[in-house]
């Protein structure tokens, strides 16, 4: 690409000996959008995760602006003008949305020889980078207290105050409802009217479509194609990123629910955050829960499986009523929750995967009066247990769930 602000040539990257990247070739256009697409695995994250400084090629180089590139450290990417919303947020959920954004320097007056924090400042603008991204939260507000969904709009605030030339999503709209994405892509063609290029990555393909210039699809660590978006189609896309056609999207449904209940809630509140729920699940059947942020879809969630108290109503579980309950309970009543924060929630990022995947069926494999594990079936269980899921890594007994990519954890 003639005017491209950034060229990566023969990026490799192998952890624990799986190659996630194999010598990638790619160009990114100045004000441009860049779309990256594939599968679980593809390298995507990886590749952006080089590109912000997270980890260092091992072989390959960059050059950005024309010039070398090789940040040492995400602090050295950020000053070359390199901001990257993560898949998984980076925020300190200890401190407010303000001290978040100025984190890297915070904007200062003059007190004679003396310097100190000008919070007016800072309350100004952190109020107009929030109107920017649509989120209506005062500044002094504690990350801990916002769901996943707002914390994502306050990253992307944080990497508009820092005034990035690139700035990399990862998956951007994974905790957002279409409200809140369609104002992100608005912003995001906002930035691109005023010269910021952007890398987008994105299962949602038609998304991609939606907002990309030009498109590159990575599969198994390689790059296989790369060029304007007016070469690709979904079902393009998808075959180029399977390395096959496909002749439907979704499997056929084979079956369906049973009058059978296997979860009832009757007249469930929270003060303050769910009233009055009643809902039935079948057995064989699929419930779509939605709503916008903030409505309590996370939070009824959470209180369905345990995590969270209610202050009235019943949750019964295949017949059985629970007027209070616990994870614990849950666990043994065959109830399983898929958080929408896997690195705080849901994972231990640093034991191996093989034991992320057993934690919560351990007892099961218990022997002898003493429970005793039974460790030759549960590594057995497990690896076949990763093989039906696809989940590429090397060894699962030994390398930690923290160095899986983002949608193999």
């Amino acid at each position: 690409m003639s005017d491209a602000i950034l060229a990566m040539h023969g990026i490799a990257k192998a952890f624990f000996g799986v190659h996630a990247l194999k010598g990638v070739d790619l160009d990114v256009g100045r004000g441009r959008v860049l779309g990256v697409v594939g599968q679980n695995g593809a390298g995507k994250s990886t590749l952006m995760n080089i590109l912000g400084g997270v980890v260092a090629p091992d072989t390959g180089e960059m050059r950005l602006e024309g010039q070398p590139y090789q940040p040492a450290d995400p602090s050295v990417a950020a000053a070359s003008g390199i901001a990257f919303i993560h898949q998984e947020l980076n925020l300190f959920t200890n401190l407010s949305i303000a001290e978040n954004i100025f984190i890297a320097g915070f904007p200062r007056r003059r007190l004679g020889p003396l310097a100190a924090i000008d919070r007016a400042a800072v309350q100004a603008r952190t109020l107009e980078l929030l109107a920017r991204v649509g989120l209506e939260m005062p500044p002094d507000t504690l990350v801990e207290r916002m769901s996943p969904g707002e914390r994502q709009l306050v990253e992307i605030a944080k990497a508009l105050q820092s005034d990035a030339r690139i700035i990399i999503f990862d998956e951007p709209t994974t905790s957002l409802t279409r409200r809140e994405t369609d104002r992100l892509f608005a912003l995001i063609r906002e930035l691109k009217a005023a010269g910021t290029t952007m890398i987008y990555i994105s299962h949602i393909l038609a998304d991609i479509l939606r907002l990309a210039d030009d498109i590159a699809v990575l599969r198994d660590g390689s790059l296989v194609a790369a060029g304007p978006r007016d070469q690709f189609d979904i079902q393009h896309m998808i075959a180029l990123m399977v390395g096959r056609s496909l002749e439907r999207l979704y499997p056929a449904r084979t079956g369906l629910p049973t009058t059978e209940p296997v979860l009832e809630v009757r007249n469930v509140s929270a003060a303050g955050v769910v009233k009055d729920i009643d809902l039935v699940v079948h057995r064989g059947e699929v419930l779509g829960l939605f709503g916008l942020m903030g409505s309590g879809r996370t939070e009824l969630a959470r209180i369905l499986f345990g995590l969270d108290a209610f202050d009235t109503g019943d949750i019964v579980v295949a017949g059985k009523v629970r007027h209070a309950s616990s994870p614990r309970r849950s666990i043994r009543d065959h109830v399983a929750f898929i958080t929408e924060d896997r690195r705080e929630e849901g994972m231990l990022m640093s034991i191996s995967i093989a034991d992320n995947l057993a934690l919560v069926a351990l007892p099961r494999y218990g022997v002898t009066p003493l429970g005793f594990i039974d460790r030759e079936r549960l590594a057995r269980e497990t690896q076949q247990m990763a093989g039906t899921l696809g989940i590429k890594a090397r060894a699962i007994d030994s390398q930690p769930a923290a160095s899986l990519s983002g949608g193999n954890q």
